[in-house]
């Protein structure tokens, strides 16, 4: 089958799945091609185990030829981080910057240890041998929310602004974090990191992420001008195009983060303040383009995931791990929100802090990232496992914390009172 007939074929399956989501389901879009998805996964490989017909088979053959880590990175990632960050407003960025910092940076970090720990003390009573370093890279791995996930859930949700661009904000900048420090415990768990000493890791971390400030600033200030000096619909797509993958590209031949770089991008582009000659009418053809761009990577992007159910290997103990492990990682969610926030101050009433860090926990979606980073582990002892456990915790996510969280929000704020005190988590938290 040629490339071009499986891309069609694929189309073809995914826009099936959403038409019977639409007509039968109606759950969200992206949502509900995740679950149908998953369950024509699941009843294939039931069929298979049947041995009724050769369809599991070629069906498995189908989704093996495409490279799904491949994809996310040197495809979507680029283009879906754009366009969340295009419609970042800057001012809320800086005004939640301290809240955002903390979780995107010492957030995650807390995370990928308290979530590789447990699934290390997990594994060991399991009988299972798995180094700490391959559960610590899973911890990683786990512990970003996936921005695509995340503002989709929002569209429409009952979270109060301030909250909701609290999330927003880390969505996009911890996913930048979380690949880094994979990227690095992977080499440490490997051996490809010949002086795995604090110093040379940290200056790996910090060398990433500066690279991608550097890069990010610079792309997008001069994406910004030229678009400034344009009066053309398709050429301001087009620029907006390169910068989104060549600049996404150019960070990563750089050795900077490249998921971050083009955050950055996206937050310099949709700024008002970086184009102050560009016309109104012409932002608002842009954004329209690159809104629909993000609902139908959406859709292709979460409807794979509920596909690839076909490329994994299962078995009776991962997946029982696999359900003790999303209990692991709420709760890792949990302390790597709340601490963090204890020490960021608020100005204005907030729900209390540990309300705050429920919210966080339930709506810190999973989903393609952890799936593509999983995915593109080298070969060692126990990637089956992990790579199951990384699915069972994402199909969790979506499938329930998404589609619950309206509800508990919703409970949540009813039954807490806006605290003012100065140590309690921030709603618009900022220095004195």
């Amino acid at each position: 089958m040629s490339d071009f007939q499986l891309v069609g074929l694929l189309l073809t399956i995914l826009a099936g799945l959403a038409y019977i989501n639409q007509r039968v389901v109606k759950l969200p879009d992206t949502i509900g091609i995740t679950a149908i998805g998953m369950v024509l996964s699941i009843a294939l490989m039931i069929v298979g185990e049947l041995r009724v017909t050769p369809l599991l088979g070629k069906a498995q053959s189908f989704v093996a030829e495409f490279d799904f880590s491949d994809l996310v990175f040197n495809g979507f990632l680029g283009l879906l981080l754009f366009a969340g960050a295009l419609h970042v407003n800057v001012r809320t960025i800086r005004r939640h910057r301290w809240t955002v910092g903390m979780l995107a940076s010492v957030g995650v970090l807390l995370s990928t240890a308290i979530a590789g720990t447990l699934l290390y003390g997990l594994v060991v009573l399991a009988g299972i041998e798995l180094s700490l370093w391959w559960c610590l890279a899973f911890g990683a791995l786990i512990s970003p929310t996936d921005p695509v996930a995340v503002l989709s859930m929002l569209r429409g949700s009952p979270l109060p602004k301030s909250m909701e661009d609290k999330i927003t904000g880390e969505a996009l900048f911890n996913d930048g974090v979380a690949v880094v420090l994979f990227i690095t415990l992977v080499g440490l768990a490997s051996g490809t990191i010949e002086d795995p000493s604090f110093s040379r890791i940290a200056s790996l971390l910090v060398r990433e992420v500066v690279g991608a400030v550097a890069v990010g600033g610079a792309l997008g200030l001069g994406a910004a001008w030229l678009l400034s000096r344009v009066d053309s619909h398709a050429v301001e797509i087009l620029i907006t195009l390169a910068l989104a993958t060549a600049g996404y590209a150019t960070a990563d031949a750089l050795g900077a983060s490249s998921p971050l770089a083009v955050v950055i991008m996206g937050l310099i582009v949709g700024s008002d303040g970086f184009q102050p000659d560009a016309s109104t009418r012409g932002r608002r053809r842009l954004f329209e383009f690159w809104s629909l761009l993000d609902e139908l990577l959406n859709l292709l992007l979460f409807g794979l995931i509920g596909l690839l159910v076909l490329s994994l290997e299962f078995n009776a103990a991962y997946l029982a791990i696999g359900v003790a492990t999303v209990v692991i990682v709420l709760f890792a969610r949990f302390v790597s929100v709340g601490l963090p926030l204890g020490a960021v101050r608020q100005r204005t009433p907030s729900p209390s802090r540990w309300v705050c860090a429920k919210i966080l926990t339930w709506s810190g979606l999973r989903g393609g990232v952890s799936i593509a980073l999983a995915l593109a582990l080298p070969g060692f002892a126990g990637r089956d496992l992990v790579q199951t456990v990384t699915y069972v915790v994402v199909a969790f996510s979506l499938l329930v914390q998404a589609t619950t969280i309206r509800h508990f929000v919703g409970r949540w704020l009813s039954n807490s009172r806006p605290v003012g005190s100065p140590r309690q988590m921030g709603a618009d938290a900022s220095p004195r």
